[in-house]
């Protein structure tokens, strides 16, 4: 018997009120949505999943969020990680935060004022796929929060194939900044 699961985790540093959700969003133009991130690569996947959670922003009357190379670099580096280290959590087992993380890649460097957020999750089977990542962060209140955070502008989205648990299966982290 083949085990599907999937497992969300959010950061506790933001946490904002939002409004009932409307059902999951359409992923028409998010080609790839429904497919295995080994299929699509890990930028394939990075894509897929930003088109999928810009959707959900433009449901709420938000901005697209857009790519940004050094939040990338901390979400690949922490997705990659949890599963090379098998462990599931914000903080690293070296002891390093998300936000200790994002300032190693010089993120904040050269802003005076800056808000940092991070979902994690990863799921195996038919759960790995983006579009049930993301519909599993927007049933989340937490992960939710994030997505449709007004103040978060940029995203660098990290997926590592396999499982922090061992095994096959996608683990994402998307690093917020705003």
């Amino acid at each position: 018997m083949r085990r599907i699961a999937q497992r969300f985790a959010v950061s506790s540093l933001l946490v904002l009120a939002t409004a009932a959700a409307p059902s999951a969003a359409n992923a028409a133009g998010c080609s790839g949505a429904d497919r295995d991130p080994s299929e699509l690569g890990q930028a394939g996947t990075a894509h897929v999943t930003l088109c999928l959670l810009n959707q959900q922003r433009h449901a709420h009357g938000l901005g697209k969020l857009r790519a940004d190379g050094k939040l990338r670099s901390a979400a690949n580096g922490h997705a990659g990680d949890m599963v090379a280290q098998h462990y599931f959590d914000h903080t690293s087992k070296s002891g390093a935060s998300f936000v200790t993380r994002i300032k190693r890649t010089g993120w904040t460097k050269s802003r005076h004022s800056w808000t940092v957020g991070e979902n994690i999750g990863y799921g195996t089977g038919t759960y790995a796929t983006p579009r049930q990542m993301v519909r599993g962060w927007m049933h989340s209140a937490g992960h939710r929060a994030n997505i449709l955070a007004r103040q978060f502008r940029m995203i660098g989205i990290g997926v590592a194939n396999g499982a922090p648990t061992g095994g096959a299966g996608a683990t994402y982290a998307t690093d917020f900044g705003g």
